[in-house]
């Protein structure tokens, strides 16, 4: 009778895992996907949206203060805590996993942010003479850890024996251009929920929704998902709903950041402020696609855009930024309206209006968006991860015989 084979052990690294925040709900949903197959330890400070019967979960404590200092803190501790438990406890890992920048010595590293090309399409709004003087303490905060970020980018990027895991293809070109990585990347286009993101669904609980949310039934109203707000750029739509002020649209913004997005939104007139609400993230977030009639993304970067094909897959017409990565995925006026400029607010006031005043194109669009967005799966993301972690330990294992059998040679 043969043996059961023996399961891979896996090192997850992430400062925290949930399905509030994109990067981490991706890394959540190919966790789930694998725990049956792979022997999964998690390094996190905090976990929520997973079955913690199915993985190992190493918990580092949280440092209390501003935000570069807990992760400097985090950054040098997930390696420390491995470090014990392969000494004390001899627990060695065959790979190490990071979703993003999170340690040095990482197997594999999706890709879901290239913060050197983001530093440079944003450094502009970050220079202090564009910012009042009482927002500069946060602003050096930004500008502090950006730098931080793309240092340790650098060096965890430009690691050749580092497996690179694209979400998006844009990144490619972007990981050539600043980090020299000029080999082929194997992609993983993220998957999807269909059983909570549906047409269907989302048109049984759009009268519910938007009754609790207080919409009117003649108020078209567009949606935004997202933090980093500058990143999701909210600008640019605040700018629309100025010249959409002959229109009766309003706008969700849903995010963790309410604070700093109530801030920008009242720096705009009354009228505009008046049509905007702000609102916090809901573990059920197809309630918000539900409430909706579009939904518009003119993101700066984002290298996939999760709430977007969300959104597409709710069978609701989205507006999406050619900087985002989902845009990969679409057909400009088939599936999604594709925004070439995220800053040019006149195109997107126009294709607002469109929305608003076509509504045969409005639903072509949205079954467009449905049609394509079934394509995307978490099981399938599930396998071509799988197969990714497989191959990198049979390249690492020929590797280390290679290297013992010079070494004897010698």
């Amino acid at each position: 009778m043969n043996a059961p084979k023996k399961k891979i052990r896996l090192a997850v690294v992430s400062p925290f895992l949930d399905k509030s925040h994109g990067t981490e709900r991706i890394a959540v949903e190919w966790i789930a996907q694998i725990a049956g197959e792979f022997e999964v330890h998690i390094y996190s400070q905090h976990v929520e949206d997973l079955d913690l019967s199915s993985v190992t979960w190493h918990r580092i404590p949280k440092l209390p203060g501003p935000h570069i200092a807990n992760f400097s803190w985090w950054f040098c501790a997930n390696h420390l805590w491995r470090a014990w438990d392969r000494r004390a406890k001899n627990l060695e890992y065959d790979l190490v996993y990071s979703p993003g920048v999170n340690c040095l010595d990482a197997d594999a590293v999706s890709v879901h942010i290239v913060f050197a090309e983001f530093l440079r399409r944003v450094r502009e709004e970050l220079a202090f003479s564009r910012n009042p003087v009482k927002a500069w303490p946060l602003l050096l905060h930004r500008k502090l850890y950006y730098r931080l970020v793309v240092a340790l980018e650098k060096r965890v990027f430009q690691r050749q024996e580092t497996e690179l895991i694209l979400t998006s293809r844009r990144s490619a070109a972007e990981l050539e251009r600043f980090y020299a990585r000029r080999e082929p990347l194997p992609l993983i286009e993220t998957g999807l929920d269909h059983t909570a993101f549906n047409p269907e669904l989302r048109a049984a609980s759009r009268a519910a929704a938007r009754r609790e949310i207080g919409l009117s039934d003649q108020t078209f109203t567009l949606l935004l998902i997202g933090n980093d707000w500058r990143k999701k750029g909210l600008g640019a739509l605040l700018d629309a709903l100025v010249q959409l002020a002959d229109l009766p649209v309003a706008l969700v913004v849903v995010t963790n950041e309410a604070a700093a997005v109530s801030q920008a939104v009242v720096q705009y007139p009354l009228a505009v402020q008046e049509r905007v609400r702000v609102l916090p993230p809901r573990k059920d977030v197809e309630f918000y696609y539900a409430a909706a009639d579009a939904y518009v993304g003119p993101s700066l970067e984002d290298t996939f855009a999760l709430p977007a094909a969300e959104a597409m897959a709710c069978g609701l017409p989205v507006i999406i930024s050619e900087r985002a990565g989902a845009s990969d995925i679409v057909h400009d006026g088939i599936d999604a309206l594709v925004l070439h400029d995220p800053k040019d607010v006149a195109a997107l006031t126009t294709m607002i209006r469109r929305l608003y005043a076509d509504q045969p194109f409005r639903e072509r669009l949205g079954d467009g968006a449905a049609k394509t967005a079934s394509q995307y799966t978490w099981e399938r993301n599930g396998r071509e991860l799988a197969a990714i972690f497989e191959e990198l330990l049979l390249r690492k294992r020929k590797s280390r015989l290679e290297g013992q059998t010079l070494t004897q040679e010698l």
